[in-house]
Protein backbone atom coordinates (compact mmCIF):
# COMPACT_ATOMS: atom_id res chain seq x y z
CA UNK A 1 0.00 0.00 0.00
CA UNK A 2 1.23 3.62 -0.10
CA UNK A 3 1.01 5.88 2.35
CA UNK A 4 -1.83 7.57 1.82
CA UNK A 5 -3.75 4.24 1.68
CA UNK A 6 -2.47 3.53 4.90
CA UNK A 7 -3.52 7.75 6.06
CA UNK A 8 -7.19 7.22 4.25
CA UNK A 9 -7.92 3.68 5.86
CA UNK A 10 -6.37 5.23 9.61
CA UNK A 11 -8.51 7.86 9.11
CA UNK A 12 -11.76 5.64 8.70
CA UNK A 13 -10.58 4.17 11.51
CA UNK A 14 -10.85 0.68 10.04
CA UNK A 15 -8.63 -2.36 11.18
CA UNK A 16 -5.21 -2.65 10.28
CA UNK A 17 -4.09 -6.79 9.45
CA UNK A 18 -0.93 -8.29 10.54
CA UNK A 19 0.79 -7.69 6.97
CA UNK A 20 -0.15 -3.80 7.01
CA UNK A 21 1.29 -3.29 10.41
CA UNK A 22 4.38 -4.98 9.30
CA UNK A 23 4.47 -2.98 5.73
CA UNK A 24 4.52 0.16 8.04
CA UNK A 25 7.22 -0.38 10.83
CA UNK A 26 9.51 -1.61 7.82
CA UNK A 27 9.59 2.17 6.36
CA UNK A 28 12.86 3.66 7.63
CA UNK A 29 12.47 5.56 10.80
CA UNK A 30 13.61 8.63 9.18
CA UNK A 31 11.33 8.68 6.11
CA UNK A 32 8.14 10.85 5.14
CA UNK A 33 6.40 7.79 5.20
CA UNK A 34 7.15 6.98 8.93
CA UNK A 35 6.64 11.02 9.92
CA UNK A 36 3.01 11.12 7.89
CA UNK A 37 2.64 7.95 10.43
CA UNK A 38 3.27 9.87 13.69
CA UNK A 39 1.41 12.74 12.41
CA UNK A 40 -1.15 10.43 11.87
CA UNK A 41 -0.95 9.12 15.10
CA UNK A 42 -0.55 12.53 17.07
CA UNK A 43 -3.58 13.04 15.60
CA UNK A 44 -5.69 10.08 16.69
CA UNK A 45 -4.42 10.47 20.12
CA UNK A 46 -5.17 14.12 20.54
CA UNK A 47 -8.33 13.67 19.56
CA UNK A 48 -8.88 11.24 21.60
CA UNK A 49 -7.95 12.61 24.49
CA UNK A 50 -9.01 16.66 24.05
CA UNK A 51 -5.15 17.04 23.59
CA UNK A 52 -4.96 15.96 27.49
CA UNK A 53 -1.99 13.45 28.25
CA UNK A 54 -1.57 11.70 31.41
CA UNK A 55 1.09 11.43 33.37
CA UNK A 56 1.51 8.24 35.76
CA UNK A 57 3.80 7.86 38.45
CA UNK A 58 5.38 4.77 40.15
CA UNK A 59 7.37 3.79 43.15
CA UNK A 60 8.73 0.11 44.33
CA UNK A 61 8.47 -1.30 47.53
CA UNK A 62 11.62 -3.68 47.25
CA UNK A 63 14.55 -4.38 45.11
CA UNK A 64 16.01 -7.97 44.87
CA UNK A 65 17.75 -10.03 42.74
CA UNK A 66 14.72 -11.87 40.77
CA UNK A 67 14.62 -15.70 39.89
CA UNK A 68 12.43 -14.46 37.12
CA UNK A 69 15.51 -13.62 35.30
CA UNK A 70 14.26 -11.35 32.67
CA UNK A 71 17.79 -10.56 30.33
CA UNK A 72 16.78 -7.23 30.42
CA UNK A 73 16.05 -5.91 33.56
CA UNK A 74 18.33 -5.15 36.26
CA UNK A 75 16.92 -7.01 39.07
CA UNK A 76 17.12 -10.51 36.92
CA UNK A 77 19.64 -12.42 39.47
CA UNK A 78 21.55 -13.44 36.65
CA UNK A 79 22.88 -9.66 35.80
CA UNK A 80 24.25 -9.71 39.08
CA UNK A 81 23.22 -5.77 39.48
CA UNK A 82 21.65 -5.81 42.80
CA UNK A 83 22.92 -8.47 45.52
CA UNK A 84 20.49 -8.40 48.06
CA UNK A 85 16.80 -7.44 49.08
CA UNK A 86 15.64 -4.42 50.31
CA UNK A 87 12.64 -2.75 51.52
CA UNK A 88 11.17 0.58 51.93
CA UNK A 89 8.82 0.64 54.88
CA UNK A 90 5.09 1.33 55.22
CA UNK A 91 5.43 5.15 56.11
CA UNK A 92 8.11 5.56 53.28
CA UNK A 93 5.69 3.85 50.67
CA UNK A 94 3.03 5.76 51.82
CA UNK A 95 4.89 8.76 51.86
CA UNK A 96 5.64 8.18 47.83
CA UNK A 97 1.86 7.28 46.88
CA UNK A 98 1.08 11.03 48.89
CA UNK A 99 4.01 12.68 47.06
CA UNK A 100 2.64 11.92 43.65
CA UNK A 101 -0.91 12.71 43.98
CA UNK A 102 0.39 16.12 45.48
CA UNK A 103 2.17 16.69 42.63
CA UNK A 104 -0.53 15.52 40.21
CA UNK A 105 -0.12 12.15 39.22
CA UNK A 106 -3.00 11.25 37.08
CA UNK A 107 -2.61 7.22 38.84
CA UNK A 108 -0.07 5.85 41.32
CA UNK A 109 1.49 2.85 40.83
CA UNK A 110 2.88 0.68 43.41
CA UNK A 111 5.90 -2.01 42.13
CA UNK A 112 7.58 -4.91 43.18
CA UNK A 113 9.68 -7.94 42.02
CA UNK A 114 7.80 -10.73 40.40
CA UNK A 115 8.55 -12.96 43.49
CA UNK A 116 7.26 -10.33 45.97
CA UNK A 117 5.41 -11.72 48.83
CA UNK A 118 1.47 -11.31 47.59
CA UNK A 119 0.22 -11.05 51.26
CA UNK A 120 2.99 -8.38 52.44
CA UNK A 121 2.03 -6.52 48.72
CA UNK A 122 -1.42 -6.35 50.15
CA UNK A 123 -1.11 -4.89 53.32
CA UNK A 124 1.34 -2.40 52.06
CA UNK A 125 -0.98 -1.30 49.71
CA UNK A 126 -3.77 -1.28 52.45
CA UNK A 127 -1.82 1.16 54.19
CA UNK A 128 -1.20 3.00 51.31
CA UNK A 129 -4.92 3.43 49.81
CA UNK A 130 -5.87 4.67 53.38
CA UNK A 131 -3.94 7.26 52.78
CA UNK A 132 -5.07 8.95 49.85
CA UNK A 133 -7.73 10.25 48.21
CA UNK A 134 -11.06 8.04 47.66
CA UNK A 135 -10.93 8.94 43.80
CA UNK A 136 -7.18 8.84 43.30
CA UNK A 137 -6.32 6.24 40.81
CA UNK A 138 -4.25 3.05 42.30
CA UNK A 139 -2.66 0.52 40.20
CA UNK A 140 -0.09 -2.67 40.74
CA UNK A 141 2.76 -4.16 39.09
CA UNK A 142 3.62 -7.53 39.99
CA UNK A 143 4.10 -10.52 38.84
CA UNK A 144 1.46 -13.00 37.16
CA UNK A 145 -1.37 -13.84 39.74
CA UNK A 146 -4.74 -16.04 40.13
CA UNK A 147 -8.37 -15.22 40.49
CA UNK A 148 -8.39 -15.40 43.93
CA UNK A 149 -5.04 -12.65 44.36
CA UNK A 150 -6.79 -10.78 41.15
CA UNK A 151 -9.85 -10.63 43.53
CA UNK A 152 -8.28 -9.12 46.21
CA UNK A 153 -6.09 -6.72 44.27
CA UNK A 154 -9.83 -5.37 43.06
CA UNK A 155 -10.73 -5.32 47.18
CA UNK A 156 -8.27 -3.52 48.48
CA UNK A 157 -8.76 -0.68 46.14
CA UNK A 158 -6.70 -0.80 42.98
CA UNK A 159 -8.31 0.35 39.96
CA UNK A 160 -6.15 -1.73 37.55
CA UNK A 161 -2.95 -3.58 36.72
CA UNK A 162 -0.08 -3.14 34.50
CA UNK A 163 0.71 -6.49 32.48
CA UNK A 164 2.68 -7.08 29.51
CA UNK A 165 3.28 -10.27 27.42
CA UNK A 166 6.59 -9.13 26.78
CA UNK A 167 8.91 -9.55 23.03
CA UNK A 168 10.58 -13.27 23.53
CA UNK A 169 8.81 -14.26 26.57
CA UNK A 170 10.11 -17.00 27.95
CA UNK A 171 12.99 -16.82 25.95
CA UNK A 172 14.39 -13.84 27.38
CA UNK A 173 13.11 -14.50 30.35
CA UNK A 174 12.16 -17.52 32.50
CA UNK A 175 8.58 -16.09 32.47
CA UNK A 176 6.09 -18.29 31.00
CA UNK A 177 3.62 -16.64 27.93
CA UNK A 178 0.86 -18.30 28.56
CA UNK A 179 0.86 -17.10 32.23
CA UNK A 180 1.34 -13.68 31.09
CA UNK A 181 -1.80 -13.90 29.00
CA UNK A 182 -3.86 -16.07 31.61
CA UNK A 183 -3.04 -13.37 34.55
CA UNK A 184 -4.63 -11.05 32.29
CA UNK A 185 -7.29 -13.15 31.84
CA UNK A 186 -7.79 -13.61 35.57
CA UNK A 187 -7.43 -9.40 36.02
CA UNK A 188 -10.01 -8.42 33.51
CA UNK A 189 -12.44 -10.94 35.15
CA UNK A 190 -11.82 -9.81 38.42
CA UNK A 191 -12.91 -5.99 37.36
CA UNK A 192 -9.44 -4.95 36.86
CA UNK A 193 -8.46 -2.82 34.34
CA UNK A 194 -5.13 -4.04 32.55
CA UNK A 195 -2.40 -1.25 31.27
CA UNK A 196 0.42 -2.83 28.53
CA UNK A 197 2.93 -2.62 26.10
CA UNK A 198 5.10 -3.56 23.33
CA UNK A 199 8.32 -4.05 25.19
CA UNK A 200 10.95 -3.87 25.55
CA UNK A 201 12.22 -3.32 21.91
CA UNK A 202 15.68 -3.56 20.87
CA UNK A 203 17.40 -4.15 17.08
CA UNK A 204 16.76 -7.42 17.32
CA UNK A 205 13.07 -7.55 17.42
CA UNK A 206 11.27 -7.89 13.76
CA UNK A 207 8.30 -5.95 12.18
CA UNK A 208 6.53 -9.50 12.49
CA UNK A 209 7.55 -10.10 16.13
CA UNK A 210 6.23 -6.45 17.14
CA UNK A 211 3.17 -6.78 14.55
CA UNK A 212 2.34 -10.01 16.25
CA UNK A 213 2.33 -8.02 19.63
CA UNK A 214 0.09 -4.68 18.75
CA UNK A 215 -2.47 -7.03 17.22
CA UNK A 216 -2.33 -9.10 21.07
CA UNK A 217 -2.06 -5.41 22.96
CA UNK A 218 -5.08 -4.87 21.36
CA UNK A 219 -6.83 -7.50 21.68
CA UNK A 220 -8.08 -7.51 24.87
CA UNK A 221 -9.16 -4.12 24.58
CA UNK A 222 -6.89 -3.13 27.24
CA UNK A 223 -6.80 0.69 29.43
CA UNK A 224 -4.18 1.76 27.21
CA UNK A 225 -1.19 0.10 24.76
CA UNK A 226 1.67 1.64 23.16
CA UNK A 227 5.34 0.83 22.94
CA UNK A 228 8.87 0.99 24.89
CA UNK A 229 12.33 0.93 23.89
CA UNK A 230 14.75 -1.55 25.70
CA UNK A 231 17.21 0.05 27.83
CA UNK A 232 20.88 -1.28 28.02
CA UNK A 233 22.11 -2.61 31.59
CA UNK A 234 25.52 -2.01 31.32
CA UNK A 235 27.81 -5.22 31.97
CA UNK A 236 24.90 -8.02 30.61
CA UNK A 237 24.91 -9.60 27.83
CA UNK A 238 21.76 -8.33 26.42
CA UNK A 239 23.54 -4.95 26.38
CA UNK A 240 25.89 -6.08 23.33
CA UNK A 241 22.24 -6.25 21.69
CA UNK A 242 22.08 -2.13 21.96
CA UNK A 243 19.45 0.13 21.69
CA UNK A 244 16.92 1.04 19.01
CA UNK A 245 16.95 4.89 18.72
CA UNK A 246 14.09 7.28 19.88
CA UNK A 247 12.98 7.78 16.50
CA UNK A 248 12.26 4.19 15.83
CA UNK A 249 10.82 3.49 19.22
CA UNK A 250 8.42 6.83 18.22
CA UNK A 251 8.17 5.14 15.05
CA UNK A 252 6.61 2.22 16.64
CA UNK A 253 4.68 3.98 18.99
CA UNK A 254 2.89 5.67 15.92
CA UNK A 255 2.35 2.64 14.72
CA UNK A 256 0.78 1.16 17.20
CA UNK A 257 -1.75 3.79 18.31
CA UNK A 258 -3.03 3.54 14.73
CA UNK A 259 -2.89 -0.14 14.36
CA UNK A 260 -5.47 -0.45 17.95
CA UNK A 261 -8.77 -0.11 18.50
CA UNK A 262 -9.78 3.79 19.02
CA UNK A 263 -12.12 2.49 21.70
CA UNK A 264 -8.62 2.11 23.58
CA UNK A 265 -7.74 6.02 24.64
CA UNK A 266 -4.04 5.46 26.12
CA UNK A 267 -1.27 5.19 24.36
CA UNK A 268 2.23 4.65 26.41
CA UNK A 269 5.93 5.01 25.87
CA UNK A 270 8.68 4.98 27.88
CA UNK A 271 10.72 6.36 28.39
CA UNK A 272 9.48 10.03 28.19
CA UNK A 273 10.64 11.80 25.27
CA UNK A 274 9.67 14.75 23.07
CA UNK A 275 9.47 12.49 20.24
CA UNK A 276 6.99 9.82 21.20
CA UNK A 277 4.74 12.44 22.45
CA UNK A 278 4.75 13.81 18.58
CA UNK A 279 4.21 10.23 17.86
CA UNK A 280 0.97 9.82 19.40
CA UNK A 281 1.77 9.19 22.90
CA UNK A 282 -0.68 10.40 25.91
CA UNK A 283 1.10 8.96 28.58
CA UNK A 284 4.22 8.77 30.59
CA UNK A 285 5.48 7.59 34.02
CA UNK A 286 7.84 9.15 36.52
CA UNK A 287 9.10 6.76 39.37
CA UNK A 288 10.78 6.70 42.29
CA UNK A 289 12.71 3.85 44.31
CA UNK A 290 13.66 0.69 42.25
CA UNK A 291 14.20 0.93 38.73
CA UNK A 292 14.25 -2.35 36.34
CA UNK A 293 15.90 -0.08 33.55
CA UNK A 294 18.69 1.76 36.22
CA UNK A 295 21.35 0.54 38.15
CA UNK A 296 20.88 2.93 40.94
CA UNK A 297 18.91 1.62 43.46
CA UNK A 298 17.07 5.47 43.54
CA UNK A 299 15.94 5.79 40.11
CA UNK A 300 14.74 9.68 40.76
CA UNK A 301 19.08 9.64 40.89
CA UNK A 302 19.19 8.08 37.46
CA UNK A 303 17.00 7.60 34.98
CA UNK A 304 13.75 8.45 36.62
CA UNK A 305 11.77 11.79 35.53
CA UNK A 306 9.47 13.32 37.68
CA UNK A 307 5.93 14.43 37.25
CA UNK A 308 6.93 18.24 36.63
CA UNK A 309 9.71 16.63 34.28
CA UNK A 310 6.83 14.59 32.34
CA UNK A 311 4.61 17.35 32.21
CA UNK A 312 7.05 19.74 30.89
CA UNK A 313 8.37 17.38 28.20
CA UNK A 314 4.55 17.00 27.16
CA UNK A 315 4.07 21.11 27.19
CA UNK A 316 6.97 21.18 24.71
CA UNK A 317 5.31 19.14 22.53
CA UNK A 318 2.15 20.35 22.42
CA UNK A 319 -0.06 18.55 24.75
CA UNK A 320 -1.84 19.66 28.05
CA UNK A 321 -2.31 17.66 31.24
CA UNK A 322 -5.61 15.65 32.49
CA UNK A 323 -6.64 17.70 35.60
CA UNK A 324 -8.12 14.73 37.34
CA UNK A 325 -7.90 11.02 38.14
CA UNK A 326 -6.84 8.71 34.91
CA UNK A 327 -9.46 7.94 32.29
CA UNK A 328 -7.63 5.06 31.23
CA UNK A 329 -8.23 2.79 33.33
CA UNK A 330 -11.51 4.67 34.83
CA UNK A 331 -13.72 2.96 31.73
CA UNK A 332 -12.76 -0.52 33.59
CA UNK A 333 -13.34 0.40 37.24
Amino acid sequence: MEIDDFIQKSRDAEPFSREELVEMLSFPSDSPESYALMAEANRISKELTDNKAEIHAQFALNLAPCSGNCSFCSFAKKNGIFQQETEISVDDAVSSAQQFEQDGANAIFIMTTAKYSFGKFIENSQEVRKKLRPETTLIANIGDQSLENAKKLKETGFAGVYHALRLREGIDSNLSPENRKTSIQNFQEAGLGVGTCVEPIGPEHTPEEIAELILFTGSFNPSYSGAARRISIPGTEMASLGMISELRMSQIVAVTRIGVSRRVMGNCTHEPCTLGSLAGANLFWAEVGANPRDVKERTEEGRGESVKSCRNIFNESGWDIWGRPSRYYGHHA
